[in-house]
């Protein structure tokens, strides 16, 4: 399998492809949809980060405002307040690599400042395309994401994905943002609203390597795994890993996700599958 490259802040990189690798997510909020609440206070995400690095996840993810369906906005002030003092603590203990987790210029840039190495914009740069400029300031890694939020979709889900992204990457061409800081997040859940929908896009994943850029599953607890389970968001490490497991298969590099541990061990398996594929001699 190729090893790509990510170019990272703060002179920091991730090698992509053989292995894949686990995102942890950290949302300091009071009202996201299945974890609101619980890490609101500072030590208590240092204390969740903690144990998400100690399973196996590279990256923290930190968001300060939800973006579960019907969320309430904040403020930037309010966001900040929120991401800024945890971005620093944990890039002063040097645990993880840290990506903020935005789609507000201002707040990029602080937060890659405070020292995070990458900006997860789930707007992909069409909210506010100066985060494009942050990236290519800062030389952070840059997570795009699709969204069907606020538009008119195409009724086919990968011509839909083709329109959004291809938008997003001549933005961040256009903010001189090299290709190799770049991760494309088909968006899971975002303005998807059927299970089909998500299933669809799930089952035609790796046509998104056309695209040509590294791809981030971000399947965790979703509502179409809740569908397909029967379960609650917070009993859905299970279902979460076997779409990891699809998705390593058709092609994603990266998994954003709650549950750290059993995801890691899904993929290591998956990987372990993927390497000794590559090993077998012809017609066996």
């Amino acid at each position: 399998m190729t090893t790509r490259r990510w170019q990272l802040a703060h002179g920091r990189y991730l090698d992509l492809g053989p292995k894949a690798v686990v995102v942890g997510i950290l949302n300091v909020t009071p009202d996201s949809f299945s974890d609101g609440g619980l890490f609101i206070a500072p030590e208590k995400a240092l204390e969740q980060a903690r144990r998400m690095v100690k399973e196996g996840a590279a990256v923290i993810d930190v968001g300060g405002e939800s973006t579960r369906p019907g969320f309430a906005p904040i403020s930037a002030e309010e966001e900040q307040a929120r991401v800024l003092p945890v971005i620093a603590a944990l890039a002063a203990s040097g645990e993880a690599l840290i990506s903020v987790d935005t789609y507000r210029e201002e707040t990029a840039r602080l937060g890659v400042a405070a020292g995070a190495h990458i900006v997860n914009d789930v707007w992909g740069l069409q909210r506010e395309p100066g985060i494009a400029r942050v990236a290519a300031e800062t030389g952070a890694g840059l997570v795009i994401m699709h969204t069907g939020r606020e538009r008119q979709k195409l009724p086919d889900v990968i011509e839909d994905q083709f329109l959004f992204l291809r938008k997003s990457l001549e933005i961040a061409r256009a903010g001189k943002v090299a290709d190799s800081q770049i991760v494309l997040d088909a968006g899971f859940g975002f303005a998807k609203e059927t299970a089909e929908e998500n299933l669809d896009l799930m089952a035609r994943f790796s046509e998104l390597q056309a695209l040509g850029y590294p791809l981030m599953a971000g399947t965790s607890r979703k509502r179409f795994i809740g569908n397909a389970t029967g379960r609650e968001p917070a009993e859905r490490a299970a279902g979460t890993a076997a779409t990891s497991v699809i998705l390593r298969l058709k092609g994603a590099d990266l998994f954003r996700v709650h549950d750290v541990a059993i995801n890691v061990d899904a993929l290591a398996v998956t990987d372990a599958m993927l390497q000794r594929e590559t090993e077998l001699p012809p017609g066996h």
